[in-house]
């Protein structure tokens, strides 16, 4: 394949997509209910939690629960901040595929619901932040996914043309969030999101294959 002259861009989600965060969300998400004296949840079940945000996360992990949202939510980023990355690491393949695409010619980003602080410190600490034009979380400028608005100031930040460009991700919220903005959509079977039958262009056991497929 022809490197491409930087038109296309590949708009990865973060958890569920680049890498496996289940541990760690799930130890914050239990230290924050052993705050208030609750019992800790199973991995799969705080996993299931994951993929709308910090506050729809707490919402989700106390439902039932008389806690103030608003007190929990710091919280459980404090508890966070202090386990980014005990556990979390790349999916098999990641970081190759990150560089096969690179070095073809494509423009790489991500925008994720996570808070935009931790994505960031996740990604340097993974070493996968140097091979991302920019990084969209909770906290930039505009409205989290399933809106379009990170989709479209990745866009406009790297040149590149929509329909050229992809959104890569687990959730639901990933395609619905490519498709309005007017990007392929490719969805990784390996994350822990909901589908919730949006429609891909393409389903992924394993990024590598996003590569391939792109000739890179």
């Amino acid at each position: 394949m022809t490197p491409l002259p930087r038109q296309s861009l590949i708009l990865f989600d973060l958890d569920g997509t680049l890498v496996d965060s289940r541990q760690d969300l799930a130890t914050a998400v239990n230290l924050t209910r052993a705050d208030y004296g609750l019992p800790a949840l199973p991995v799969e079940v705080v996993a299931g939690f994951v993929g709308d945000g910090i506050r729809v996360l707490v919402e989700r992990a106390f439902a039932g629960e008389p806690i103030a949202v608003e007190a929990a939510v710091p919280a459980l980023r404090a508890h966070y901040a202090a386990h980014l990355v005990d556990q979390t690491r790349p999916y098999p393949g990641v970081v190759e595929a990150l560089e096969r695409l690179g070095t073809a010619g494509f423009a790489l980003a991500m925008a994720t619901n996570k808070p935009v602080r931790e994505a960031i410190a996740i990604c340097k600490a993974l070493a996968l932040a140097d091979r991302l034009t920019v990084i969209f979380g909770d906290g930039s400028p505009g409205r989290l996914k399933p809106e379009p608005d990170r989709p479209l100031a990745a866009l406009a930040a790297s040149g590149c043309q929509a329909e050229a460009s992809w959104v890569v991700g687990d959730n639901w919220t990933d395609l619905e969030a490519g498709r309005r903005a007017g990007m392929k959509c490719c969805f990784c079977r390996y994350g822990f999101g909901r589908r919730r039958g949006r429609p891909a262009d393409l389903e992924i056991n394993d990024l590598r294959e996003l590569a391939a497929f792109l000739g890179a």
